[in-house]
């Protein structure tokens, strides 16, 4: 016993691995994170299916950003790696050990929750969105190496004990996820109801068009513009509120994913649109949320610009 107690609780190599992993999520979910708050995910998304996941109603937790949950629970697994590193063990051995122990459960409980929650955002992937986002599958393949290297690189007094505790975690966690996605779920997968109407239909706006919205939207249609969306998309809805519920009416506007009212994802293939929203003035794509004077100026229009709405009011 009193050999036993002497050993590492963890491999020499784990801790050091396990924290070059968290940091490496930590980079990849603050990216992720200022995209997506600076509305520019078009721009760092090498499939449209990213960008689609990224705006989806399951890129969002509490009106923020998932990945920013992601920062925090990386920076948690990170500083718990190496925080014994802090206390020498040559000087203090008692105090060196306890915090290896504290810090190991630590490790354990942050991975089986977080692989966990990948887990079920990869089934929602595959299942639900039915798209492929390489940024969540490199985030999936951390959090499951900070699990499995939590779980079986350390040494366990009894091994029952965390395969017990790592079990019941998962379990809280993916009721828990379950729970906060609930009300995510209408917005990604269609009703009969509404498949009979002729599919998903988006949010209603609840903005009025003044005038100029009006005006504006007149005009775009005028010169054969056009905007491309999904009934899920956020920032497409954004866009929408920016013109208004009158205004809206009047624009040509596309749905692309094939589970939306009227979709027509063949003609947003062939218009090479990329990302949600895109308009297309004059022959020109043009990714992401504008604002009506944005879109005043591209398109040439030249009269009212007395708008009611900007992006920082609608969101």
């Amino acid at each position: 016993m009193t050999r036993r107690s002497s050993q590492p609780r963890f491999s020499p190599w784990s801790r050091p691995l396990m924290g070059a992993i968290a940091a490496l999520g930590v980079l990849e979910t603050s990216m992720l994170t200022v995209v997506k708050l600076t509305d520019r995910v078009e721009a760092i998304c090498p499939t449209q299916g990213c960008n689609q996941v990224l705006n989806s109603a399951y890129g969002t937790v509490f009106g923020l950003p998932l990945t920013l949950l992601g920062v925090l629970g990386y920076g948690v697994m990170l500083f718990l790696a190496l925080a014994p590193y802090g206390i020498s063990r040559d000087r203090d051995r008692n105090g060196h050990d306890r915090l290896d122990r504290l810090t190991g459960w630590g490790l354990l409980a942050g991975g089986s929750m977080m692989a966990a929650f990948s887990g079920y955002l990869m089934t929602i992937l595959v299942g639900e969105l039915h798209e492929f986002c390489p940024y969540c599958l490199l985030s999936a393949l951390l959090s499951f190496s900070l699990f499995g290297l939590a779980a079986f690189s350390q040494t366990w007094e009894d091994e029952g004990q965390p395969f017990f505790t790592s079990f019941i975690l998962i379990a809280v966690t993916v009721v828990g996820v379950t729970g906060l996605y609930a009300n995510a779920e209408p917005t990604v997968a269609a009703t009969p109801a509404q498949i009979a109407e002729g599919g998903q239909k988006a949010p209603p706006i609840t903005t009025e068009s003044g005038p100029a919205e009006i005006a504006l939207a007149n005009h775009l249609t005028d010169i054969g513009a056009r905007g491309f969306g999904a009934y899920w998309c956020p920032h497409c809805y954004s866009q929408k509120q920016l013109f208004g519920a009158e205004a809206f009416e009047k624009l040509t506007y596309l749905e692309c994913d094939a589970n939306g009212y009227q979709a027509q994802p063949q003609a947003c293939q062939a218009a090479g649109v990329r990302a949600y929203p895109t308009w297309e003035i004059n022959g020109q794509l043009y990714e992401g949320t504008r604002e009506l004077r944005e879109l005043a100026r591209l398109s040439g229009y030249e009269g009212d610009r007395d708008f009611r709405h900007s992006i920082r009011s609608v969101r």
